[in-house]
């Protein structure tokens, strides 16, 4: 834990903010306190921390995008921001990949589970990792509030890729780092016997930030990317946890388009020379996702 900032328990900050001590861990694992660290069971919360503000009760609005995808979540209402963040993000996370489904498409998969297309071929991988990306949405949304591990990384992967074709393969490994070296966009990535090593460092380096900023996710998501640790999927994986970590991180989050994939990619190889490509590419998408929960009332910083 970094020394030059004073963290405090649970039991103290309970004492401080006239709440119980249950409270404190529970506004902390749902990512309402920033800064707050998880230490085995024990939560380190800094001393400048804020109390949340309450959540209205008598119009049931919740008072962060984090509350409210929970809530939606469990209620199964259709038409809702959970709806929307389902179905925009497994859309668009997918077809940047090469899925062939279309918007309508992933959006009656996930309102209806089935498929019921009769106009044209679909491909078998594309309509199971569509599914899978809905469960692994439903995983982020669950753990938004807890600190990155490659256990949890590992895991996303596993739900995404179960029952895909790759998953056939003996060389392909769901849920676990890659076997065989790969490249992206013709650039060489970390080996196969170093992934275990610089990723430990990533979420090291990563964790260790006590406030994070946009920049430092957005750092955090190049890094991820350039070691690419998985034989397949890097990408939605990556753009999953960009989601989480802006949710942890009370950062409203984003989408990454069709329309802005060409720019992504650029941020993503000039991010050491220029960090502006990519951090003006996520700003854009960031104000499309503000203009999203405008209309469904949700308030942002």
């Amino acid at each position: 834990m970094p020394s030059d900032r004073e963290y405090l328990t649970s039991s103290a900050v309970a004492a401080k903010w006239g709440v119980s001590e249950r409270s404190v861990r529970n506004y902390c694992a749902n990512g309402r306190v920033p800064g707050a660290l998880l230490n085995g069971k024990t939560w380190n919360i800094p001393s400048d921390a804020s109390k949340p503000q309450r959540q209205s009760r008598c119009t049931g609005e919740q008072s962060t995008l984090l509350e409210r995808l929970r809530s939606e979540q469990k209620s199964g209402l259709s038409g809702v921001i959970y709806h929307r963040v389902q179905v925009e993000l497994t859309y668009n996370s997918n077809h940047i990949e090469g899925s062939r489904l279309t918007h309508d498409q992933t959006r009656y998969i996930f309102e209806t589970n089935t498929i019921g297309f009769s106009d044209s071929a679909v491909n078998v991988d594309d309509i199971i990792e569509t599914v899978n990306h809905f469960r692994s949405v439903d995983m982020i949304i669950r753990e938004a509030g807890r600190p990155l591990t490659q256990t949890m990384i590992k895991r996303l992967h596993r739900i995404l890729k179960t029952g895909t074709s790759d998953s056939r393969k003996a060389w392909f490994a769901v849920g676990d780092y890659k076997r065989i070296p790969n490249e992206v966009g013709g650039v060489e990535t970390a080996s196969p016997e170093a992934v275990p090593e610089e990723m430990r460092i990533l979420i090291h380096d990563y964790e260790s930030i006590p406030v994070k900023t946009f920049d430092d996710i957005l750092d955090f998501h190049v890094r991820f990317e350039r070691i690419h640790p998985f034989q397949d999927g890097n990408g939605r994986v990556g753009r999953l946890i960009l989601f989480k970590e802006c949710l942890r991180n009370n950062i409203v989050p984003f989408i990454i388009t069709d329309e802005l994939k060409m720019f992504y990619y650029r941020g993503l190889s000039e991010w050491n020379r220029e960090r502006g490509y990519l951090r003006d590419t996520c700003l854009t998408a960031q104000d499309q996702m503000k203009a999203v929960l405008s209309y469904f009332r949700i308030s942002f910083g």
